[in-house]
């Protein structure tokens, strides 16, 4: 049986408790640092020859070259092609509102005259191109093909390059498609830190990019660290979460399985319940002894609640959302009969939902906003990904002769105050009588 710790926000050590609880370590172990280093050296110096060296090792690949491991644009469409009515169905409705959602967070060039004719303004510019990592073989993710190449195309990346291992040949049809349906322009068989250092440096047949997305594994997660500054990245993702708050007016099996569903991603992964209630407390308890066994990833499940979840009893929702912003979870279910009206009261978090309907597992699929979001506390500083992570802005600056008369002088002093002459003596160049 499956116990969950049991901790009340009333007793005086409890921050203490809650800290432990959240606390995790990122630090990759040795291993994956000194090999990592090694993958990342050999595919900048050698390219095509070891990134097939180490896709024909650890995929058990058997391609002579890396432009046999790209698949070819007939192979993505068979794929969709392929897939069953529902399949289909779902893949479409899911693209679309991923689509909808990401458009409205489109951002436009703006700029300002002034008074004395100087223009000041902020140029918008859609990254040049993008690499997705995608993972891949028997594990299917077309919903991260979804969530990371929709923005994309939308902020209006000129080309999108996608990786995904396939161990053994094997390739996920759902992911194949989901790239086509996506408008992904080249994808690759190549997975590993082997595919991140090719997107950074560029092989002979694997383009560098300017950013690389998507999660992977630790190798994955560290090669991203590493290449960072060489390219952008877009996050270093940390186990999945899920915190609920609940007032006891929703259902005890809901709730558990809310739970079940963050656990199963990962033993690491946190499930969190903060509740009034104590009695329904108690019965999530008996909705997770009573419907873990049946439960495929059970395992999983077990090891993720006892190590790192927990049934928290708070006083009112008042204090469970001041809990969670001090939390600041990935993912937040206001689990509440009146749920709207304690939104603004959240500060910190990737993405809240709203009510009992609205069930983080169809924000992880067909909702609309991003599922890729903040872990490990750092919605306190991030946002979910989105369409203006592929895009950068440039300043404008025009100065009209009129107004270099104002702020030259003005930068002349500032620049002295600091030791630096000739800043100041090229702003008085500018200097001049009208």
């Amino acid at each position: 049986m499956t116990t969950l710790r049991r901790l009340d926000a009333r007793t005086p050590d409890f921050l203490a408790a809650l800290n432990r609880l959240l606390a995790f370590e990122m630090s990759a172990d040795a291993r994956i640092n000194q090999a990592v280093t090694e993958i990342l050296h050999a595919v900048r110096e050698r390219g095509d020859a070891a990134v097939l060296e180490y896709t024909c090792r650890f995929d058990k690949s058997e391609a002579t070259s890396v432009l046999a491991l790209e698949i070819s644009q007939a192979e993505l469409k068979a794929a969709l092609n392929a897939l069953n009515k529902a399949q289909r169905e779902a893949l479409e409705l899911a693209a679309e509102r991923v689509r909808l959602y990401h458009e409205r967070q489109k951002g436009s060039s703006w700029t300002y005259t002034e008074a004395d004719g100087s223009v000041l303004g902020q140029k918008v510019t859609p990254l040049d191109r993008v690499g997705l990592y995608v993972p891949g073989g028997r594990a299917a993710y077309p919903s991260s093909v979804l969530m990371n190449a929709i923005p994309a195309k939308v902020a209006g990346v000129g080309e999108l390059i996608m990786t995904v291992p396939a161990p053994m040949g094997e390739k996920n049809p759902l992911v194949l498609a989901a790239a086509v349906m996506t408008g992904v322009d080249r994808v690759f068989s190549v997975g590993g830190a082997q595919a991140i250092a090719a997107l950074a440096y560029g092989t002979q047949t694997i383009p560098c990019v300017d950013k690389i997305v998507g999660p992977g594994n630790a190798y994955v997660a560290e090669a991203k660290r590493r290449v960072f500054g060489t390219v952008g990245i877009d996050m270093i993702a940390g186990p999945s979460e899920v915190l609920v708050i609940s007032d006891g007016s929703g259902q005890p099996d809901w709730v558990a399985m809310d739970l079940f569903a963050q656990a199963e991603h990962d033993e690491l992964a946190q499930s969190i319940l903060l509740c009034t209630d104590a009695d329904f407390i108690d019965a999530v308890q008996a909705s997770i002894t009573r419907l873990l066994p049946a439960m495929p990833r059970k395992e999983t499940i077990a090891k993720s609640l006892a190590g790192r979840g927990a049934l928290i009893f708070v006083e009112s929702i008042g204090q469970a959302c001041e809990i969670a912003n001090h939390i600041a979870p990935e993912h937040l279910e206001l689990s509440l009969e009146h749920a709207e009206g304690w939104v603004n009261k959240i500060r910190h978090a990737g993405a809240i939902f709203v009510g009992h309907w609205a069930v983080e597992a169809l924000g992880d699929y067909c909702a609309g906003p991003n599922h890729v979001l903040p872990t490990m506390r750092s919605a306190r500083f991030s946002s979910p990904l989105g369409v203006y992570d592929f895009q950068k802005r440039t300043s404008i600056v025009q100065i009209s002769q009129t107004g270099a008369q104002k702020l030259a002088q003005a930068a002349a002093i500032l620049a002295d105050g600091e030791g630096l002459q000739a800043h100041a003596q090229s702003a008085r160049m500018r200097l001049s009588t009208i």
